[in-house]
């Protein structure tokens, strides 16, 4: 039995209207600035022939086709400009783009309208004297969306022209709907919010009814449903999103290690991973780490652990703590942290605690205890009242 949270429940399939609470799902308009950190500074324009869209692209088209990426706003929101920091960043790496709705528009949207921004993008590549002219990749089509936006990549994913789906924060709302899941045949990724965030139960319940054999990532950060996507380039979903797409629609194997294998680049870090039959597609078996060895302490060990908040709402917060080694290297470390009364850790990643509240002790994982002098690493939590006032001292071993 699929669970559903009260509010995301009132998620129509992205084709009914959407309620008033859910559409400030749809976030606030990002700015138009010219950006993104990609090679090339990416902007938004519309096309008289693809009404009710914004398009980001590359500022300057690059000599490279540029592969396609369409998305669902969350709330299933007709402002284009909802998720802009995230797209603009996406694009500035070399994609082409479109969201559904005009820029600062109003209303909500269809799945109907991510068909017609592949159609629109193919006839572009296809037509004398469109600036798009032979500059499409329509052979690498993502269908992506946040939230109810996810709920129409979903509706859509089937197309046989897409060649990766992208759901973000979301999930289908009924077992009715299921149909969507065993129709998958192309490579699908999910990045959650974590276990607060109100479509992480249906977004588990969708990742175990996937097709075997579907190649699938499912990667969560403890950030809530808002994600990341206001934040400047998208956050970290918006670094996270680019590398799946470069991955997926470019064939970039570098990029494709930050998701596959036991040792991943996502697998140590802040994001919660679980994989299904991923392998890097140009055949190189994922890299692995062997265990590492543990000579005998030298001189005097030492590190410095530094504690920040990283997001904070109402009742709730994301807390970094970089740990950094002295001027010996470490085999290991355990930090301190002294919590303020009435703050509690709910989770934690990168790190092996004991104690939830008060005076706590966080020791190294396995893989990352192990520091040179002056390296660093570190792991994070997410805690239960204010992220102010806690301190943290770190000993080395």
């Amino acid at each position: 039995m699929r669970r559903r949270a009260k509010i995301y429940a009132g998620l129509a399939a992205a084709i009914v209207p959407i309620t008033s609470v859910i559409m400030a799902l749809g976030g606030t308009p990002a700015s138009a600035a010219i950006g993104g950190s990609g090679p090339y500074p990416a902007d938004y324009e519309t096309s008289a022939t693809l009404a009710n869209h914004t398009i980001f692209r590359p500022q300057t088209l690059p000599s490279e086709r540029l592969p396609i990426v369409v998305w669902g706003n969350g709330g299933c929101s007709a402002n284009g400009l909802s998720q802009g920091n995230f797209l603009r960043e996406i694009a500035s790496h070399g994609f082409l783009a479109i969201a559904n709705g005009a820029p600062n528009g109003s209303g909500s949207t269809t799945s109907q309208m991510l068909t017609q921004s592949i159609d629109w993008a193919v006839a572009e590549n296809s037509r004398q004297g469109s600036k798009y002219y032979n500059k499409i990749d329509t052979s690498k089509i993502a269908v992506a969306g946040f939230s109810c936006g996810g709920l129409e990549a979903y509706a859509v994913s089937n197309d046989p022209r897409v060649t990766t789906t992208g759901i973000f924060s979301s999930g289908l709302l009924n077992d009715a709907d299921d149909y969507q899941l065993r129709r998958l045949t192309k490579p699908i990724a999910y990045f959650v919010g974590g276990p607060s965030d109100i479509a992480y139960p249906n977004a588990m319940d969708d990742w175990g009814k996937l097709p075997a054999g579907l190649p699938a990532f499912m990667g969560n950060l403890n950030v809530g449903h808002g994600g990341t996507y206001d934040q400047a380039n998208g956050g970290e979903f918006g670094r996270v999103a680019t590398l799946y797409f470069k991955w997926r629609l470019k064939g970039d194997a570098t990029a494709g290690r930050t998701f596959v294998g036991a040792d991943c680049g996502l697998c140590r870090s802040q994001w919660s991973v679980q994989q299904k039959s991923l392998t890097l597609d140009d055949g190189t078996p994922p890299p692995t780490t062997p265990p590492p060895t543990t000579p005998p302490p030298t001189g005097t060990t030492g590190c410095t652990a530094v504690y920040s908040v990283q997001d904070e709402w109402n009742g709730g917060f994301v807390a970094n703590v970089s740990v950094t080694a002295g001027t010996t290297a470490l085999t290991g470390w355990r930090v301190t942290l002294t919590l303020p009364s009435g703050v509690s850790v709910s989770s934690l990643w990168n790190g092996v605690s004991s104690g939830t509240s008060g005076a706590i002790t966080v020791a190294n994982q396995s893989y990352n205890g192990r520091l040179a002098a002056g390296q660093a690493t570190s792991f994070g939590f997410q805690g239960t009242g204010s992220g102010s006032g806690t301190t943290a001292s770190c000993t080395g071993s």
